[in-house]
């Protein structure tokens, strides 16, 4: 496998913005795997599927017309050719995103298809379970996490930013549980490997976290 850094931790934590960025500066890919849950999600959404069985899940995700592609180190989503982008950040695609991620079936499909694209490219990607269970021999895990209230803060700026009006404590609410269920499901839980390099991002700007991950990055390369 070609990963050379895997981040994953919790929503909201800057995991997204700070992958993106190293990405650009290290000169690899950028895999948003969170996205890729996501946009299985608005797939159920569209066709009323939430609660399908594994089995059923398994024969919609083979025969969809959902599409990966990466064009200029960076992931896009189609769905029968109309590239996703604002459709994947809905709030009703955050309260099911969790949901969805612990069917065995979703996740076979998407760790599957993540691994194929890490094996073509060297890249940075973050998720849930990037370092545990997608790509366990990445050059370098990293854990980021942060204050819930400075998490709520940052994810209602961004809803407003789209022109999404919700208030504080509903966004809190949504964090908190997407936190227990990420945490506590049965197949590939959130998790902090014992070999992951940490970073808590309450009181890092965005920069601060990259030139930190870059750093450590460095220091690997530098070791080998």
């Amino acid at each position: 496998m070609k990963c050379v850094v895997a981040i994953d931790g919790t929503a909201s934590s800057g995991k997204s913005t700070t992958a993106r960025l190293l990405a650009k500066k290290l000169g690899v890919t950028y895999l948003d795997t969170g996205a890729m849950y996501r946009a299985v999600t608005y797939l159920l959404l569209q066709e009323d599927g939430l609660q399908a069985s594994d089995g059923l899940l398994q024969k919609v995700l083979l025969s969809s017309p959902l599409e990966f592609k990466i064009l200029n180190r960076k992931l896009y989503v189609y769905l029968d050719g109309k590239l996703l982008e604002n459709e994947l950040r809905t709030p009703e695609v955050d309260r099911w995103v969790s949901h969805v991620a612990e069917h065995l079936s979703v996740r076979a499909f998407l760790v599957a298809k993540q691994r194929e694209i890490g094996k073509r490219r060297r890249l940075v990607c973050e998720g849930r379970d990037i370092g545990s269970v997608v790509f366990p021999d990445a050059a370098l895990k990293v854990f980021m996490t942060c204050d819930l209230e400075e998490r709520t803060r940052r994810r209602k700026k961004e809803l407003i930013e789209k022109g999404i009006e919700r208030g504080f404590e509903e966004v809190k609410l949504n964090l908190q549980k997407r936190d227990e269920i990420d945490s506590t499901r049965k197949l590939s839980p959130l998790t902090r490997t014992t070999d992951a390099f940490y970073v808590d991002t309450t009181h890092l700007t965005i920069e601060e976290q990259v030139e930190l991950i870059e750093a450590e990055v460095q220091k690997r390369m530098e070791g080998k």
